[in-house]
């Protein structure tokens, strides 16, 4: 069974008007040049009936990370919604779609990723993270995964991050310190 992990695909980091979308990667905004592969990989998934699991920041209006980030996906607000290229019909609780809010870089702290994942263990699952950013909360999420012994595969077309170089570094430390399958490249 394939499990698909979308994170932060929202307003903020994607959207051209989005709180930390503004970096431009190849003449684009960073978020812009993977918005296509995961539309695609979320129709996949949907078409297939596998389930798709959706990580978003949802940040009070006074978290402790606008200490080192601007605000962003403050709880209720555009900037924390799924963009709409990735359908607006995104269903909270759906028989294998499921909308996780979280507060911090990893998708499993203080949410409830882990008790979803275990209701819904499947023989020899394989897990495949999307989303931004790449060296933050992709790679914490994949490090929560890799903890826990999960087969993990990250396309290089469905992560993005505002820093290349960073974008690169934590390519490498998810296959190398993680053991994900780091394809498309």
């Amino acid at each position: 069974m394939k499990i698909l992990i979308v994170v932060d695909m929202l307003n903020d980091f994607c959207h051209k008007d989005g709180a930390l979308s503004k970096s431009i990667i190849d003449g684009k905004l960073y978020a812009q040049g993977i918005i296509e592969h995961v539309a695609a990989r979320v129709k996949e998934y949907r078409d297939n009936g596998w389930l798709i699991i959706w990580l978003c920041d949802a940040h009070a209006v006074n978290d402790k990370e606008f200490e080192r980030f601007p605000k962003h996906a403050v709880t209720d607000t555009w900037g924390a919604q799924i963009i709409d290229e990735l359908g607006s019909d995104v269903a909270k609780e759906a028989a294998y779609e499921y909308v996780i809010e979280k507060t911090r870089y990893s998708g499993f702290y203080g949410t409830r990723l882990s008790k979803v994942l275990s209701i819904r263990a499947y023989q020899e699952p394989i897990y495949e993270v999307c989303g931004v950013c790449t060296s933050i909360c992709v790679m914490d999420t994949v490090g929560g995964l890799a903890n826990r012994d999960y087969k993990t595969v990250v396309n290089v077309k469905g992560v993005a991050d505002f820093d290349p170089n960073a974008h690169e570094q934590a390519l490498a430390r998810m296959k190398n310190l993680y053991g994900a399958d780091i394809i498309g490249g």
